[in-house]
């Protein structure tokens, strides 16, 4: 097998399988931790296996527009992953009124080496989920190099399947009605800071904050703001 094919997030995502998905469903105005076992084939050793276990935080969904989306940033994923999250923002739909923000938690992460058939290793690790019953555990199969889209691929079937509760209570407290502001994902909101930040240092700069203003849609929740700062 060609090294390229051991990079292309495509072949990642063909060869992942969740086999213990998360029963429970992202948390709509909360975040979300879920923990997850992946278990790896290696490419050029037979009868052994990787493990890792960790965890990735899910902040809370936040209702954003396609431009904005276009922005969204993987804290702690690889390219291939990146390239994955990339493809699918372009191709499905189901993202498109929501953005779910996910990261890594390092401090959680674990890696071993297993000398047994990973049929065993994934026997063993489905009996201790059963045994462990937590609705945010998941047990995923994949591939060793780019390990990380499989968890990009475990993310996507919690979103799918967390989407639809997420969206109605969402629409419960009328924050799709037309002229309802929608939350500032926290990312975009630190980036207008600091941008408001920079300008009041340098008056050269409010050209380009009322442009990154324009380009979130957030003009009308900032223009007080700017026009003072423009006043000043």
């Amino acid at each position: 097998m060609g090294a390229n094919k051991t990079l292309d997030f495509r072949y990642a995502v063909a060869n992942t399988e969740v086999l213990v998905a998360p029963s429970g469903t992202l948390e709509t105005f909360g975040s979300t931790v879920v923990e997850y076992i992946l278990v790896s084939d290696l490419m050029d050793e037979v009868g052994k296996c990787r493990v890792r276990t960790g965890r990735m935080k899910l902040s809370k969904p936040q209702i954003i527009t396609p431009s904005a989306y276009s922005e969204m940033l993987l804290e702690g994923f690889g390219e291939e992953a990146r390239r994955y999250a990339e493809w699918l923002s372009e191709n499905e739909d189901a993202l498109r009124i929501l953005r779910y923000g996910y990261a890594l938690k390092r401090e959680s992460f674990s890696e071993e080496l297993v000398s047994r058939p990973v049929e065993a290793v994934i026997e063993d690790a489905r009996k201790d989920v059963e045994r462990r019953d937590d609705p945010y555990l998941a047990l995923v199969h994949g591939v060793d190099e780019p390990w990380d889209v499989c968890l990009v691929r475990l993310f996507w079937e919690v979103v799918n399947r967390s989407a639809s509760r997420n969206i109605r209570e969402l629409a419960e407290k009328h924050l799709f009605d037309k002229g309802a502001r929608p939350p500032v994902p926290d990312a975009v909101r630190d980036e207008i800071e600091r941008a408001f930040a920079a300008a009041r240092a340098d008056r050269s700069l409010v050209k380009q904050l009322g442009a990154l203003l324009q380009k979130h849609n957030l003009f009308s929740v900032y223009e007080d703001r700017f026009f003072e700062l423009m006043k000043q």
